[in-house]
């Protein structure tokens, strides 16, 4: 198997600064992490709104970041564009891929994807005053159907994409079921860009099967497998990993030199929720954060809804406290 990179995807709520320097302290094997999307980038002079701890460098301790945008207008995207570069950032992402209602039914997101023509007249007014970044864009099939990126394929290879992240579901499915491997395997002829596969890695055994599936693609997004077992990109990078005479190709996805996986895990969850506590001021408004974050993580755990149960009520920070060193007291994790 050739070498690989590996990324985290972004999730509202949950992948934020906070988290991603976390994460990085504890764990190993990611190259690149996305912004959560931003959306509203609306006044010239707004750059004051990216000013702020989720996309300053100087509050980013990872190697490489991407931020991403949410938004079908070309002037709103390239005022983005503007300003991330501004803050020395040399690419964004677009969203075309959020499968939320409130968010497709407004033609964003992958409710943009039935549209072809809106797709390309946005794309022919960003490239045309586009200005050294790097413009990559994340999708999903389509919203209604799976034919709907057949059209868009297309304008994509119009442009030079810096990358082409897609995620084989439509948006009507929000998660369930399975992602189309097979699909996106039979896409891969037809896409110039450089393509990153993204859907249901949640193992090294999914993993292997899917990068075997769809090579030659060497480029994959881990999302809610990563965030059930934060262990999974070095659990990856063991199995599958390719070596350079003896040494590992990136230094930087080697696992820290810490712990057993219990003590690791527990570290880091106690280490994110102090980081919050202390940017929120010790409000427990982080509560909202920590329990989604608990939402997949409760499956790194063998009795999962246990574990879920202990968490989802919490309203109180001594209550989650005393509940989170329960669940690491008397319930054996399982990654």
């Amino acid at each position: 198997m050739s070498d690989f990179l590996l990324s985290l995807g972004p999730f509202q709520g949950i992948t934020d600064a906070p988290f991603r320097n976390v994460f990085k302290q504890h764990f190993g094997g990611i190259d690149k992490f996305y912004t959560p999307f931003f959306t509203g980038i609306h006044k010239e002079n707004h750059a004051k709104n990216l000013q702020v701890e989720e996309i300053d460098p100087q509050c980013n301790d990872v190697e490489t970041l991407t931020p991403q945008i949410l938004s079908t207008d070309a002037e709103e995207i390239l005022r983005f564009a503007k300003q991330c570069k501004q803050l020395g950032y040399k690419e964004i992402n677009l969203n075309m891929g959020c499968p939320f209602p409130r968010v497709a039914n407004k033609k964003r997101g992958c409710g943009m994807l039935p549209y072809p023509d809106k797709v390309a007249a946005m794309f022919e007014s960003i490239f045309e005053q586009i200005d050294d970044v790097k413009f990559s864009v994340k999708c999903r099939l389509g919203y209604f159907s799976p034919d709907e990126i057949e059209a868009v394929i297309p304008i994509f290879n119009q442009f030079p994409l810096s990358e082409l992240i897609i995620h084989p579901r439509i948006g009507k499915q929000l998660y369930k079921g399975e992602a189309d491997v097979e699909r996106f395997k039979a896409l891969i002829p037809s896409i110039n860009a450089q393509l990153v596969y993204n859907g249901d890695i949640v193992s090294v055994d999914s993993f292997g099967r899917i990068c075997e599936t769809v090579q030659p693609v060497n480029s994959f997004m881990l999302g809610r497998g990563i965030l059930a077992n934060p262990f999974l990109a070095e659990q990856i990078m063991d199995t599958h990993g390719v070596s350079l005479q003896g040494e590992l190709v990136r230094t930087h996805r080697m696992r820290p030199q810490t712990h057993d996986k219990t003590d690791r895990l527990h570290a880091y969850v106690l280490d994110l929720y102090e980081d919050r506590l202390r940017h929120a001021g010790g409000s427990p408004k982080v509560l909202g954060r920590m329990k989604e974050l608990w939402s997949y993580l409760m499956y790194s755990f063998d009795e999962p809804q246990d574990v879920w149960r202990k968490i989802k009520k919490i309203n109180a920070l001594k209550e989650y406290e005393d509940a989170v060193e329960e669940v690491f007291k008397d319930i054996a994790i399982v990654i």
